[in-house]
């Protein structure tokens, strides 16, 4: 049902440039050769759930500094047992940040993103197709989780300066333009 669901909505979505409709292509194309794409046990890699959070006056964004990755990102991570894809995200967001009040801007992606995951142990390398979606927090009470080394709001005109994944800076670009 999360697969029909993802299909769904990536079909619907407008990718914001050239980059982004590569994600969403690969994306696409995944989605439908992977039966087990919603699975963390898939072999090549498997669809994730992101949220790019606003503030709740809207004048910043959360990010977090990943531990295992080492770098400022938005919230996400591996579907669970949730009912759509959207609510993962959600979820995400309340493990990584313990915000626990979020509204839903849009039942629309927000972006699509793909990037590898280095190898770790055990694990082998594989691909996050990830779909993000848009919130805003109700509050701004942020509790730092294991899953992180810092939390912050971060203005949209400074997300540069803790990020230079292009896939962030693209998501500060379509909030800049809203």
């Amino acid at each position: 049902m999360m697969r029909t669901q993802i299909s769904a909505l990536l079909a619907q979505h407008q990718a914001f440039d050239a980059t982004e409709a590569r994600h969403l292509a690969a994306t696409i194309e995944f989605v439908q050769t992977h039966p087990d794409c919603c699975s963390r046990h898939c072999i090549p890699g498997h669809i994730t759930a992101s949220a790019w959070v606003m503030a709740p006056d809207a004048s910043a964004v959360l990010l977090l500094h990943h531990k295992k990755l080492k770098r400022w990102l938005q919230p996400g991570g591996h579907l669970e047992d949730d009912a759509e894809i959207h609510l993962a995200a959600m979820r995400e967001v309340r493990e990584e940040s313990g915000l626990q009040n979020l509204r839903l801007l849009s039942p629309q992606i927000f972006d699509v993103d793909v990037h590898q995951i280095p190898a770790r142990g055990a694990e082998a390398a594989h691909y996050h197709y990830d779909v993000r979606f848009l919130l805003q927090a109700v509050d701004a009470q942020l509790q730092l989780s294991d899953e992180s080394n810092a939390l912050a709001w971060v203005k949209l005109e400074q997300v540069a300066q803790y990020s230079d994944s292009p896939s962030v800076l693209r998501m500060a670009a379509k909030s800049a333009r809203a």
